[in-house]
């Protein structure tokens, strides 16, 4: 990442711009992930990345993580700030409140990445690895 001299400070943005930084910094994380299991067909690259950014995976594993307790109570105070953003749109291939759980997965991503909370991001990203492959593997969720 470049540097510069005045650092972001995430708590002062709204929400749908974490969310806006959220979703970059996860695609990354999803992108790299599939090219270490050895995905390279671009085709197929994109079609196995949705599984894992698609509204309906992160909202998904979003619920699972909360019901699981998996967040902390500053981190479910960002999810709730996330779900209850109004961004005046909503995708045709997704329900709003889908929408919003992603929204809300995103921010939290994106406000973990800017407060530099590297290793708290990580621990999150892999748990979500873990949630997206058990349902695509059709395994029953345990965790």
């Amino acid at each position: 990442m470049l540097y510069y001299e005045q650092k972001i400070n995430e708590r002062l943005l709204n929400s749908l711009a974490l969310a806006y930084m959220g979703d970059a910094v996860y695609e990354t994380y999803v992108r790299y992930h599939l090219l270490q299991k050895g995905q390279v067909k671009p085709h197929l690259l994109h079609k196995e990345a949705t599984k894992y950014v698609s509204a309906k995976a992160q909202s998904g594993v979003l619920h699972e993580m909360l019901a699981n307790g998996f967040f902390q109570e500053e981190e479910v105070a960002i999810i709730k700030r996330g779900r209850n953003a109004k961004s005046g749109t909503v995708p045709k291939n997704t329900d709003v409140q889908t929408y919003r759980y992603s929204t809300a997965f995103e921010a939290l991503i994106g406000s973990l990445y800017l407060a530099g909370k590297q290793e708290r991001l990580e621990e999150v990203v892999t748990k979500a690895f873990e949630l997206v492959e058990q349902i695509k593997g059709g395994q029953k969720n345990e965790s």
